[in-house]
């Protein structure tokens, strides 16, 4: 299987793909997904619901796009399906935070989804550990 890589590669069918905008244009549309895994570590006070929204759909859209163009574009399909789902990570996280009480939480000192009573327990396990 790898040889027949290596021989697609090698022949002007493969040369002719890595040459293409049918390559290039997903390549470098990585941008656009690797910024939104990695804004999924940060604060959710800057997510912007406007813009994740936008972006979803602009994933969607282009998905479908990939999808449908022929011959089909996997790598734009690929590119697309990780940041739409990145992008519907950072709205339910947006919802959470400004709509679902995650502000007020946060507020108080509390992690959403760990009961208080826990957090105490930890503190107490690491108390006696040090």
């Amino acid at each position: 299987m790898a040889s027949t890589f290596y021989h697609w590669i090698k022949s002007p069918a493969g040369r002719e793909y890595f040459l293409s905008t049918h390559f290039w244009g997903p390549a470098a549309n990585w941008g656009l997904p690797i910024a939104a895994l990695l804004d999924l570590k940060k604060d959710e006070e800057v997510i912007s619901g406007t813009m994740t929204g936008a972006l979803a759909c602009y994933s969607l859209v282009f998905m479908r796009f990939a999808w449908r163009v022929q011959p089909r574009n996997y790598l734009l399909f690929a590119c697309h399906g990780t940041n739409a789902a990145a992008q519907m990570t950072q709205g339910g996280r947006f919802v959470n935070y400004f709509y679902l009480g995650g502000k007020e939480k946060k507020a108080e000192g509390q992690v959403p989804g760990v009961a208080a009573s826990s957090g105490s327990a930890v503190a107490a396990t690491t108390e006696k550990k040090v």
